[in-house]
């Protein structure tokens, strides 16, 4: 049987976390990485970009940092800027109020920095290059991959530009995940939710994306082959959201899993699944 793939105009949602310091992490938030606050309790707060919903931060008093080996989960969020101006914007200031970096890179596909917040939760900030320029194999798969930033190159880009925070067009661009064991993620991902597979990177991590993207989801076992999920006590990703474009995208999809074996779960966020390495999902429009 042909395999069905997952509409191409779905995209990624929310994510949501639990922080040990509600306060500290809408601070950092609002003050180095640029969201807003669109909504707070004494429990929670939701944070985004000009009404766009991007982060839920749930409070956890007492929760350690996440660590980056020994358990699957987040390895990290991509929040998706609209253009290298808006990248060297944010590099600038980081610059400027000496928030640490982890890492950056050229992936050919894109232009990333690398951070982790007051939890040990990864974040990654990147801008997209045009379609046409996204490097390729002979075999015309993408050839992602990992150079040196042209730092100088990006903060020039944004020179005489104040910071004012993320601007308008600011996005989820992609989620990638720690897993357990690469091959029945991927499967997971590819055959039962139905994205497409985009690369293969060295047989430890792997990206699969819809409608052509470079990717929506990468996942990895960087962290340990048959590595369980984060327990209770970690600062850890409780879920993220993949968004359907419409009620019948959301159902052809759910059908697919179903006919999986996949359980599924209806909330008042939307339909929540797990994946074989136990990290919550939520399907909505």
């Amino acid at each position: 049987m042909e395999r069905v793939s997952i509409d191409p105009a779905t995209h990624m949602g929310r994510i949501a976390l639990t922080v040990s310091d509600l306060a500290r992490s809408v601070d950092y938030y609002q003050e180095r990485i640029g969201l807003k606050l669109c909504d707070q309790s004494a429990t929670h707060a939701l944070m985004g970009v000009q009404g766009r919903e991007l982060l839920w931060l749930q409070s956890q008093p007492g929760a350690k940092p996440f660590p980056q080996r020994g358990y699957s989960g987040l390895y990290h969020y991509a929040i998706l800027l609209p253009s290298r101006q808006a990248l060297g914007i944010e590099l600038r200031h980081f610059a400027e109020t000496r928030t640490p970096l982890s890492g950056a890179s050229d992936h050919g596909v894109s232009e990333a920095l690398y951070m982790s917040d007051p939890d040990g939760h990864g974040i990654e900030i990147y801008r997209d290059r045009p379609r046409q320029e996204w490097p390729r194999h002979a075999d015309g798969e993408l050839a992602m991959g990992s150079d040196p930033l042209d730092s100088r190159g990006i903060l020039e880009a944004g020179a005489d530009h104040p910071w004012t925070g993320m601007p308008a067009g600011t996005v989820m661009g992609h989620i990638h995940l720690h897993v357990s064991h690469l091959a029945s993620a991927e499967s997971f991902y590819v055959n039962s939710v139905g994205f497409d597979h985009v690369q293969n990177y060295g047989g430890q991590a792997a990206f699969v994306s819809a409608g052509g993207y470079h990717h929506h989801l990468g996942m990895n076992v960087w962290a340990g082959i048959g590595v369980p999920p984060a327990p209770d006590d970690r600062a850890r990703m409780l879920w993220y959201e993949i968004v359907l474009p419409n009620d019948d995208a959301l159902q052809a999809t759910k059908e697919r899993l179903a006919a999986a074996g996949v359980s599924m779960v209806a909330t008042d966020s939307g339909t929540m699944l797990r994946d074989p390495a136990q990290n919550s999902v939520i399907l909505r429009t």
